[in-house]
C-alpha cells in the first residue's frame, strides 16, 4: 500500500456556544484535515486545530506545511509510522500540527487496511470507554454552577473550569461555588491557559486551589521555574500544558517539581506515535496524564484522542474529547459523549466516516 495523494482542507466549524478561556472569546473553531488516498483506493482522514499560542501555527501555516511535505511522504507505505515522522522531521522543523494531521491520516489508512483501531495499532488496549472532562467555560458564575449542578446529577465524573480574564477573586468565586455544587465525587480542574502573572496564580493557589483536584497551566509554559514556585504554594497539583512540547519538558516539569501530570496533545507532539509515547512516560514517571483536542475538533481528532485514551497506560485525569462543542460535525458516526463519558470507536483505523458534502460546507 502507498499512498497517492494528500490534501489539505482548512475549514471553520462553528461552536454550539462561545468559550470563553484565559479573557478570549471563541465561537468557531479553525481547523485543518487531510485527507490521504492511496494506491488500493483506501481514503485516511486526520484533523488538528490551529493554536498559535500554542504551536506557533495558524491555519494557512498547517496548509501551507501539508503542501509543503506531501510530495516526500506520497509514495510511501502509511504504516511506516517512525519512518515517515522520520522523513517528516528531516524536510521540516517544528510544524507539530502539521504533522499529526498527515500522521493522523496515516493510522486510519493503516488500521483500515489491516481491519484494527488505532487503538490495537498503538499496542495494549486497556480500556473501550474513556471519561471526557465537561468543560465550565461561560464565565458566568450562575450558569457554570447550575450546569456543574445538573451534570453531576447526570453523573458526570471529571469537570474542567476555563479560568482567566477575568479578576482573580471572581475566578476564586466561582471556582469554590462550583465546588460546592458538584457536591464532591467530582474530579474538578481549572485551566489558565497561561493567562495569570505570578501574583495572580499565587492569589488563586491561595483561595481555591484546596478546591481543586488540579490546576493547569497557570502562567507562561516556558516559565518552568515559576511552575515550580506555583506548584509548591498550590494545595493541589499542577498540570501543565502549553508548556510541553518534547519528552525533554515532561522530563524538565518532572525534575524541577514544576507539574505533577499534564496535557498530552498530538498538535505539541507532532502526531498519534509521539503522544502515545509521551502517555508511556507520564506512566514511567508517576505522572497525571489528561488526554486532549483542541476547542473545538470533530470526530476525526476527537476518535483519535479517544484511541490514545484506550492505548494509554493511565488516563487519570481523563480526556478532553471535544466534537460535542460543535454546532455540526462532519461524520456520519459522530463519537457521542454521553454524561462524562465515550465510547472509543471500534471500526477499522479511526472509525469515523466523513460525509466530504458536509465538510466541504465548511471548508475555506
Amino acid at each position: 500500500m502507498k499512498i497517492t495523494k494528500i490534501e489539505a482542507i482548512a475549514a471553520d466549524l462553528p461552536l454550539v456556544r462561545p468559550f470563553k478561556m484565559s479573557g478570549v472569546e471563541i465561537s468557531v473553531s479553525e481547523n485543518v484535515f487531510a485527507r490521504i488516498e492511496t494506491d488500493d483506493g483506501l481514503v485516511g482522514w486526520g484533523e488538528a486545530s490551529s493554536s498559535p499560542s500554542m504551536t506557533g501555527e495558524t491555519v494557512e501555516s498547517i496548509v501551507a506545511a501539508v503542501n509543503f511535505l506531501a510530495p516526500f511522504i506520497e509514495g510511501r507505505d502509511p504504516s511506516a509510522f517512525e519512518e515517515n515522522l522520520a522523513e517528516m522531521d528531516w524536510r521540516m522543523y517544528g510544524n507539530a500540527s502539521a504533522k499529526t494531521v498527515i500522521e493522523m491520516a496515516c493510522y486510519d489508512l493503516a488500521g483500515k487496511a489491516q481491519q484494527k483501531t488505532v487503538a490495537e495499532l498503538l499496542g495494549t488496549v486497556y480500556r473501550t470507554e474513556v471519561p471526557v472532562l465537561s468543560m465550565l467555560a461561560t464565565g458566568n458564575i450562575d450558569v457554570d454552577v447550575s450546569e456543574a449542578g445538573e451534570r453531576a446529577a447526570a453523573g458526570v465524573s471529571h469537570m474542567k473550569i476555563k479560568v482567566g480574564g477575568k479578576p482573580v477573586a471572581q475566578d476564586i468565586e466561582r471556582t469554590l461555588a462550583i465546588r460546592k455544587a458538584v457536591n464532591g465525587g467530582v474530579q474538578l480542574s481549572a485551566d489558565c491557559n497561561q493567562g495569570w502573572t505570578r501574583e495572580e496564580a499565587l492569589e488563586f493557589a491561595a483561595g481555591a486551589s484546596e478546591a481543586l483536584d488540579f490546576l493547569e497551566q497557570p502562567v507562561m509554559g516556558h516559565d518552568v521555574e515559576l511552575m515550580a514556585e506555583i506548584a509548591a504554594a498550590s494545595a493541589c497539583p499542577i498540570g501543565a500544558d502549553e508548556g510541553l512540547h518534547s519528552f525533554d519538558d515532561v522530563r524538565k516539569h518532572h525534575a524541577m517539581g514544576a507539574a505533577q501530570g499534564g496535557s498530552v496533545k498530538m498538535i505539541k507532539l507532532g502526531g498519534v506515535t509521539r503522544a502515545h509515547q509521551a502517555t508511556k512516560l507520564f506512566d514511567e514517571l508517576g505522572m497525571h496524564v489528561n488526554i486532549a483536542g483542541k476547542i473545538a475538533e470533530s470526530s476525526v481528532s476527537s476518535s483519535a484522542v479517544l484511541q490514545l485514551g484506550a492505548a494509554a497506560p493511565s488516563i487519570e485525569w481523563g480526556t478532553s474529547c471535544t466534537c460535542q462543542f460543535l454546532k455540526t460535525d462532519i461524520a456520519r458516526n459522530p463519537v457521542q459523549v454521553i454524561d462524562g463519558r465515550a465510547k472509543v470507536p471500534a471500526g477499522a483505523g479511526l472509525g469515523i466516516d466523513v460525509d466530504e458534502d458536509a465538510l466541504a460546507e465548511f471548508a475555506r
